[in-house]
């Protein structure tokens, strides 16, 4: 939620909840990504540590 995506954040957490904790591979899957790629904010810009 800290790179301005709130929405996509907020969905990962209802899915996990609904899931009873099984939604959480969405999540880890998403931070792997980030930490390969960098990822980026809300206006396209590479996050820095």
């Amino acid at each position: 939620m800290y790179a301005g995506q709130i929405g996509l954040g907020i969905a990962q957490l209802l899915v996990a909840i609904v899931t009873c904790g099984i939604g959480w591979i969405w999540s880890l899957i998403d931070g792997i990504l980030i930490l390969i790629n960098g990822g980026r904010d809300e206006h396209g810009r590479p996050l820095r540590p």
